[in-house]
């Protein structure tokens, strides 16, 4: 049996675990290490890529930076979280903001530091991207439509990052960058529906709050069509492979997303419909692999080998 000063000690790790959304970073590296592997060095072998010292030190850089950026925007969200995810953030307050801010820049530290093993222009880059989520969560995050286009922003920038060290410039990359950054926008914006109530106290001007829930539906409305640009680009000029599958279904699935929007007015519709898009993005980043299936066979052929 735990003692009752251990049993704290394990709720405060749970906590700091939830401010820093640690489930999420998982996602984020794997994120970047297909796409590395299957389109911005799908030139070099698999194992090449997954064994390259710097790369791992990018991915690492980037999810200590995100992580640190979980820890700033609940430092200046709440109050208004409280509102919005009362139980999750009765588990963040097990960790005091004191604690908070220290963790913050501890991370950022470590990140710059990390950074310096693969050069200093990764250090100008994660040093802006810390800049960046630091100002967006304290300055620009209550401004209308602004701060929704910069929160895709910085959710898009680490495969930016691997851009820069690959310096491959493939048209299709910046398909796929589109393609994402509209879902991210969306999803940005249905959260605005979501947390409505909590906006509105806590004087966040976003589009809902400013112009009502029937534009915010058709801003949303409209990107959702948008997103039929970057697919045609990704299934009919550029070579995605079976991933096209993935693509298909997306549409799909953004069809149905609209028709729900139309009828959702409450809270928990608009979570179904963040939850649906959640799964589109997460189900793009496992689908990935489908742009060449081989590359994974040939990489456990040759890791078998290794092995033996």
């Amino acid at each position: 049996m735990l003692s009752r000063k251990n049993k704290l000690l394990v709720m405060k790790i749970i906590s700091l675990f939830s401010v820093v959304r640690g489930y999420n970073i998982p996602v984020i590296v794997l994120a970047q290490y297909l796409a590395a592997i299957f389109i911005l060095a799908k030139d070099q072998r698999a194992l090449n890529v997954i064994l390259d010292g710097n790369l791992f030190i990018i991915v690492f850089a980037t999810s200590l930076t995100i992580a640190s950026g979980y820890i700033i925007n609940s430092f200046y969200d709440s109050q208004k979280d409280l509102i919005n995810r009362p139980k999750k953030t009765m588990l963040d307050r097990l960790v005091s903001q004191k604690t908070k801010i220290s963790v913050y820049f501890a991370l950022n530290l470590m990140v710059t530091v990390i950074a310096f093993f693969v050069s200093f222009r990764a250090v100008l880059f994660f040093s802006a991207y810390i800049f960046l989520i630091w100002f967006y969560s304290h300055k620009i995050k209550k401004i209308s439509i602004v701060g929704n286009l910069m929160a895709a922003f910085l959710a898009v920038l680490p495969f930016f990052g691997i851009l820069l060290y690959y310096k491959n410039l493939y048209p299709e990359i910046f398909a796929h960058a589109a393609f994402l950054y509209l879902l991210i926008l969306i999803r940005e914006l249905v959260k605005d529906l979501e947390n409505l109530t909590g906006d509105f106290v806590s004087d966040y001007r976003t589009i809902p709050i400013l112009y009502g829930e029937k534009t915010a539906k058709k801003v949303i409305t409209t990107l959702t069509l948008l997103t039929v640009i970057p697919v045609y680009f990704l299934i009919e000029v550029y070579h995605v492979g079976y991933m096209d599958i993935y693509f298909y279904a997306s549409l799909l699935m953004l069809l149905f997303f609209l028709f729900q929007l139309r009828k959702s007015n409450t809270k928990s519709d608009y979570i179904q419909l963040h939850n649906l898009l959640k799964f589109i993005i997460v189900a793009g980043v496992f689908s990935i692999v489908l742009i060449d299936p081989i590359v994974l066979i040939r990489g456990r052929n040759i890791l078998l080998m290794v092995c033996y």
